[in-house]
């Protein structure tokens, strides 16, 4: 009997173990007595990957029911694979855990979750906050790890598997992925600069004897009775901030940036120098990373709060945080804000989660992990007000003022110069101050890891013959791109490129494309199909709830926030710099230079497949099925002697 026609094997152990490593040279052989069959799939229960973990859901299908084999037979599954090396995956499972919550839990957490919060109604702010989480962001973040498991693939090539006329949106949150890393590691490199400058028995933005300092420079510590604050004072905090750091005062504006600062470029070459030696290997290197930078945020987190819990005045900044103002719910500002929130912090649409996802194993129960991650960012963005207006209501108490005039600033500023002043305050000034800026380090970097994690991944599933075998230089190749094109935000008008990019670069692009990207899924590959494929991958299907929210709510819910970016503009303002008209469109061109991919690629598409208009239409919407490399193998059962 020939080889490529059937497999044989004795009873007797060694030869069917010699058999067996002969016939893995051209395709994997499982071989197992009685093998049960999946119901009304025509796959075993162990025809995924070996790499795979079983399922326990998996040994009782209806294969039970079938005969057994006759005395003497084996049944043999060969399995058809392709030559290419296997995809990786996750070492542990807290390896894929800690990554996703690394991602969703970064800077906005800390500074722009409490600001809305007091912003927006204090207490009462939580009730449209829960419900948009609820209705809107977890059904998005499940969508995302299901899909990226079920396919194993970036947010580029998974498009084929989906809704092929569709594929721009993954070259469109790549593009997207660039922006960010452009403007925001640099945020890191500010952190880094006062991580270093922290290493002083007197902090540097404690006194008004420095070259830096003006004749406004109001030295106000918690001991200096006798000195009063005048709304011309400045702090010595925010001067280090904006004349030391940013060095803001040497460039008049967006039309005049001034030259790069080296000290924030050397930085920032650290910094990505430590994002390069993290994500060079894959998941295998980053997985271990976030270890680190994703558990010691929340030692720190609950220092501060313990400490800023035992300050004078915290009392004040807590009831200013959550005293809820009801009538604040009847405006339309707040459920906005709450929908915003909640999208920006959870993070659907990066391509980050597709990407994550895609490196666990096929019967990883992803639903599980989707509330789970939810539930941890959302409480540490609840956490993190307590540890900002502890302080907060600490500086309004040592200054005598209000806590809303002490919290007027929102954004980097609230931790580069409020914060940074309340930790000089405070006994063991130093050592508040060299975790607090080694935390907002450590939560910046695992946001990074992710976002440029998304683009490898995609670019490598998309071109895996060019790519593959060149990892290490692809990446190095990225990250070099990432540091020239944050450059612009090196030079002194620097802060003024970061606003720019953080208001127009990421915002509405990102929820247009995540509002095409349900639609693909719920309209055009079918809410059905996908749940099935949650039903094979776990065992169970999702619930009316989350088939109602895919296909209306969380539609609803993205045209809401798109909306509220049309209807009213965002006034965008630094210190005392007001941006100008013609910024305004140059913002608006940066946004819509990511998002043109979508219907480029849909015209492209469209011109380059072959039949008539309506052939070429049906191609275009009509999934591609899965090759080799997706997670369908060809499965071939049969009785040998």
């Amino acid at each position: 009997m020939e080889m490529n026609q059937l497999v044989t094997m004795n009873r007797e152990d060694r030869d069917s173990k010699n058999k067996a490593e002969e016939s893995q040279e051209n395709g994997r052989l499982v071989a197992e007595k009685n093998q049960k069959v999946m119901p009304g799939t025509g796959q075993v229960s162990n025809g995924y990957p070996s790499t795979s973990p079983q399922s326990p859901r998996e040994g009782t299908g209806a294969g039970g029911d079938r005969p057994s084999a006759p005395q003497g037979f084996r049944t043999l599954v060969v399995q058809q694979t392709s030559l290419d090396p296997p995809r990786e995956t996750w070492s542990k499972k807290m390896d894929f855990l800690l990554s996703v919550i690394g991602y969703a839990v970064d800077l906005g957490n800390v500074w722009r979750f409490p600001y809305i919060c007091y912003q927006n109604g204090g207490g009462a702010f939580l009730l449209p906050y829960l419900l948009m989480a609820v209705f809107g962001g977890v059904p998005l973040f499940y969508m995302e790890l299901a899909l990226g498991q079920f396919h194993r693939s970036g947010c580029i090539s998974i498009w084929k598997h989906i809704c092929p006329i569709f594929k721009g949106i993954g070259f469109a949150i790549c593009i997207i992925a660039l922006y960010i890393a452009f403007y925001y590691n640099t945020i890191m490199a500010w952190a880094l600069y006062y991580f270093l400058s922290s290493f002083r028995t007197t902090l540097p933005w404690t006194t008004c004897t420095n070259a830096w300092n003006t004749a406004n420079c109001t030295h106000y510590l918690s001991t200096d009775r006798n000195v009063s604050w005048t709304n011309t004072s400045i702090s010595p905090a925010e001067e280090f901030y904006t004349r030391q750091v940013l060095q803001v005062h040497l460039s008049p504006g967006l039309h005049q940036l001034g030259a790069v600062s080296w000290q924030l470029a050397l930085c920032l070459l650290f910094i990505f120098t430590i994002v390069y030696f993290s994500i060079w290997k894959g998941v295998k290197t980053s997985g271990k990373v976030v270890w680190v930078t994703a558990t010691f945020p929340y030692l720190v987190l609950l220092i501060l709060l313990v400490r800023g819990a035992t300050l004078p005045g915290a009392w004040r900044g807590v009831v200013f945080y959550l005293q809820p103002d009801w009538e604040k719910l009847l405006s339309t500002t707040v459920w906005i804000d709450a929908a915003a929130q909640i999208f920006f912090s959870l993070g659907p649409g990066f391509g980050v989660l597709l990407a994550f996802a895609s490196y666990n194993p096929f019967h990883n129960n992803c639903y599980k992990d989707a509330l789970v991650t939810s539930s941890v960012n959302c409480l540490t963005s609840f956490v993190s007000g307590f540890v900002i207006f502890t302080v907060l209501g600490y500086m309004a108490e040592m200054r005598q003022q209000g806590v809303e005039t002490v919290a007027k600033d929102a954004g980097p500023s609230l931790l580069f110069i409020i914060y940074a002043e309340a930790i000089a305050n405070m006994p063991a000034a130093t050592f508040f101050a060299i975790i607090f800026f080694l935390m907002i380090i450590m939560l910046g970097l695992d946001s990074t890891f992710a976002g440029l994690e998304g683009v490898i991944t995609a670019m490598l599933d998309e071109f895996p013959h060019l790519l593959a075998r060149k990892r290490e230089w692809f990446v190095l190749g990225l990250v070099c791109v990432c540091y020239l094109g944050a450059l612009s935000t090196l030079t002194y008008g620097g802060a003024f490129v970061v606003k720019l990019f953080e208001e127009y670069a990421t915002g509405p692009a990102v929820i247009t494309v995540v509002f095409l990207e349900v639609i693909a899924v719920s309209w055009f590959y079918g809410t059905t199909r996908f749940c099935n494929d949650v039903q094979l991958m776990l065992g169970f299907s999702p619930g009316l709830f989350w088939r109602v929210c895919w296909v209306a709510i969380c539609p609803c819910f993205l045209l809401f926030i798109i909306g509220s970016f049309l209807a009213f503009p965002p006034e965008v303002r630094l210190f005392d710099y007001v941006y100008p008209f013609w910024t305004t469109v140059l913002g608006y061109c940066i946004g819509v230079s990511s998002f043109i991919c979508v219907p480029s690629y849909m015209v492209y598409h469209l011109l380059t497949t072959k039949g008539t208009f309506k052939q070429r239409l049906l191609k275009s919407i009509t999934p591609e099925p899965a090759g080799s490399g997706g997670p369908h193998r060809d499965i071939i059962i049969t009785n040998a002697v």
